[in-house]
């Protein structure tokens, strides 16, 4: 679905924050992006998403320059979540998710009513729909998240770009977060792509991972591969231990 070749990005002569990289994203993959902070996450994915300009040729999407995309083309194949999201209008979060719908829309025209029985279905898939009506500047962080994501869904995608979804997420909310991308992945073979710093949950949910150091590629291979305790001291400079007590998937312990 994506392939990136030498990936360089600077953000001015002096400064390079990636270097060189070259990876694939396989379509209904669930990939992880893990690494130190200053790492070069967050650059990464925002030049998938075209947010930052890069070379041609550097990253095709299905075989095609990304360049080539018009933003509105891009946004019927890639659907982001980012870090933060404020709001200037008191919109409600009905209207939040419809403008999941805009790359769909004519100028002018009011929604159709596959807009709005998109937007419901996504609201549902995400239960938000209840929260329709209310202002977004109310709602909890859980609450807004899901939100987020379902404006995501509403732009019905193959591919979404999430930059730590769950960071500033209490413990319930985390996993609910992450156990509807992994519905989403699953039932509706949509590629996922996550910036995370818990690495239980990385273990837990991905399928891949790529691992970020100091704006290089330094590992890219299944999650399971990737995190051992050899390479968790190597990466975080953190000792830990991977635990596996007949369980389905494995837990990490630091120490």
């Amino acid at each position: 679905m994506i392939n990136v070749t030498n990936l360089t990005y600077k953000a001015t002569k002096e400064k390079t924050l990636l270097y060189n990289m070259s990876f694939e994203i396989k379509q209904g993959g669930f990939y992880g992006i893990i690494g130190n902070n200053g790492s070069g996450k967050t650059t990464l994915l925002r030049c998938l998403s075209k947010t930052l300009s890069v070379r041609d040729d550097t990253i095709l999407l299905n075989k095609v320059d990304i360049n080539l995309y018009s933003y509105r083309q891009l946004a019927k194949q890639i659907a982001v979540v980012p870090q933060h999201t404020d709001f200037l209008f008191d919109f409600s979060s009905h209207q939040i998710v419809m403008m999941g719908r805009v790359p769909y829309q004519k100028r002018l025209r009011s929604d159709s009513i596959e807009d709005l029985q998109i937007v419901q279905r996504a609201m549902e898939q995400t239960n938000t729909w209840h929260l329709r009506n209310t202002s977004v500047k109310v709602l909890s962080g859980g609450e807004l998240q899901r939100i987020i994501i379902a404006r995501a869904l509403a732009q019905n995608t193959p591919c979404i770009l999430l930059d730590e979804p769950v960071s500033n997420l209490d413990i319930k909310h985390q996993f609910e977060i992450m156990n509807l991308l992994l519905s989403i992945n699953e039932k509706e073979k949509k590629t996922i792509i996550i910036v995370i710093h818990d690495l239980n949950l990385a273990l837990k949910y991905t399928q891949y991972l790529l691992v970020l150091q100091q704006g290089k590629l330094i590992a890219n291979d299944y999650t399971q591969n990737i995190l051992t305790s050899q390479n968790i001291k190597n990466i975080f400079a953190i000792n830990a231990t991977i635990i596996d007590d007949n369980l389905p998937k494995q837990y990490i312990i630091f120490r």
